[in-house]
């Protein structure tokens, strides 16, 4: 993902998610309890997400981050009050601080994310969260991945080895694992799609998603076509 303003995002999944309100649902729920105060939201596409953070009653603000311009005036049209500026990370100002920093299926589309995730601590306050969600497991990497500009998918132990020395991790786990098991399994072995239909979106939705709500905390969600990391600056002496 580069930092110059000519960017253009090539992925095609933005539309194609956008109508997943289960989903979203489900994972905001998972990482409400981290977000707080000033938001900013790295890759923040279309604003997909922006109206969502939005509504939380424990945030007072979001910055939407986005180096597609094109994707940026979309998200400022939906969401006119939020401070949304084109570029990434090193486009900050240095000394801007928030509360929380959240990258939502954003940062396996970043060759370096380790560097990335050490700028992003230099801006997180005191006290304050830094929130991954990404695709889950190599093993079910895909054309389709490829297609969309991933360099990997995660695993938990792929998450911690890629904490920056000023952070620690607070927690990390798997989401959506009927979604695993009968999706994502399912296209990498048999169906070898490039990309999945509108129709298969609205079923994995629709069924899948609600499945998973009912069955990850059975499995403590320890497996998952998802994984979300949560990191917090370390204490002093730690």
């Amino acid at each position: 993902m580069p930092t110059d303003a000519g960017y253009t995002y090539e992925g095609t999944e933005l539309d194609l998610f956008a109508e997943a309100h289960n989903w979203k649902a489900y994972w905001l729920k998972q990482i409400a309890r981290y977000m707080r105060g000033r938001v900013l939201e790295v890759g923040a596409g279309q604003g997909t997400n922006t109206g969502a953070f939005l509504n939380l009653p424990s945030v007072d603000e979001v910055t939407c981050l986005e180096p597609d311009a094109q994707l940026l005036e979309t998200l400022q049209l939906a969401h006119p009050a939020v401070d949304a500026r084109v570029g990434t990370l090193a486009n900050l100002d240095a000394k801007a601080a928030f509360d929380t920093i959240v990258y939502i299926d954003v940062l396996e589309h970043i060759e370096d994310d380790s560097s990335e995730l050490k700028r992003a601590a230099m801006h997180l306050a005191s006290g304050g969260h830094l929130i991954v969600l990404s695709p889950a497991h190599p093993w079910l990497f895909t054309p389709f991945d490829a297609a969309i500009g991933h360099y990997r998918r995660y695993t938990k132990p792929m998450l911690r080895a890629i904490t920056p020395p000023m952070l620690q991790m607070v927690e990390s786990f798997y989401l959506d694992s009927v979604g695993m098991v009968l999706a994502s399994a399912a296209n990498k072995l048999l169906l070898k799609q490039a990309a999945p239909t509108p129709g298969q979106i609205a079923l994995w939705d629709r069924v899948m998603v609600p499945m998973s709500r009912l069955v990850d905390p059975l499995l403590q969600r320890k497996t998952g076509k998802t994984v979300v990391g949560v990191w917090t600056p370390q204490r002093d002496g730690a």
